[in-house]
């Protein structure tokens, strides 16, 4: 098998989601460009590109060797949103998107098989959109986790209800000592993995306002060294600065997907 070429690449010390479930285990970002997108993503992170085995309009960006997202150039064939999302670690694809249906929220594609596993994308009953994956981990968990985002945040109507019916979704807080922590911790709920950070969620969304950036939706966040540099390279190469400060900065790339960057000196 050429690990290269998969959506989800392996490696010999991959691990699956049936050893850390319930985590946020991988990003991807729908486009309507692939070319446009990779170099803009280039030019503000450093990421590189290379081929995933679905075909053209899938990309796999690495940054030091190591895979972190995937592109999918399929906006306005499949009809959905350009957009950043986050897939969660689930032990089973169907039992996951079972109990999406059974809770009044949507199964928007799948489960489909992705080898080496499967995925579905899927939207709360707030209508932030997620996605879950089932299978192998890129590599090793751990490596991914620190060459990736620094962490999603879910902006949500109520941030005590989002959490649980994620929870009952992606087994949160359960009997099974792998599953994630979940505490309360300044005004959001904060969900943690093996003692890292590797979720939030926030109340204040409103469903109904005419901004999409207000609306429910989760927020991908990556850790950069420099905030300000980011942001003006952001601007240089087509996108936009929506909100900027020494710590943080809300960012749209040119085909309009919004995302975040972090200090790494952040505390």
């Amino acid at each position: 098998m050429n690990h290269d070429s998969e959506p989800f690449p392996g490696k010999p010390d991959a691990v699956s989601t049936h050893s850390v479930f319930g985590a946020p285990c991988w990003v991807s970002l729908t486009s309507r460009d692939v070319e446009t997108t990779e170099a803009f993503y280039e030019a503000v992170f450093g990421w590189k590109w290379r081929s995933a085995r679905l075909g053209d309009r899938f990309r796999i960006a690495t940054a030091n060797d190591v895979p972190v997202a995937g592109l999918a150039a399929v906006a306005s064939m499949w009809q959905v949103a350009v957009a950043w999302t986050p897939y969660f670690a689930v032990p089973d694809a169907d039992v996951a998107t079972g109990r999406v249906r059974e809770r009044g929220a949507t199964v928007a594609v799948g489960p489909l098989s992705f080898p080496p596993g499967r995925a579905a994308l899927l939207a709360d009953r707030d209508g932030a959109t997620f996605g879950i994956w089932e299978g192998d981990l890129m590599g090793g968990w751990e490596t991914w986790r620190r060459s990736a985002p620094a962490f999603v945040r879910l902006h949500t109507r109520d941030a005590f209800e989002a959490a649980i019916f994620y929870g009952e979704i992606l087994d949160w807080a359960s009997a099974d000592p792998q599953s994630c922590e979940v505490r309360y911790e300044g005004g959001e709920v904060v969900l943690l993995s093996d003692g890292h950070v590797v979720a939030r969620i926030e109340s204040g969304a409103l469903e109904a306002a005419p901004d999409p950036t207000v609306r429910p939706h989760w927020q991908v966040h990556f850790a950069v060294a420099d905030i300000r540099s980011c942001a003006r390279v952001v601007a240089a190469h087509g996108g936009g600065v929506l909100r900027e400060s020494d710590y943080e900065a809300v960012l749209r790339d040119p085909d309009g997907a919004q995302f975040t960057v972090t200090s790494r000196e952040t505390p």
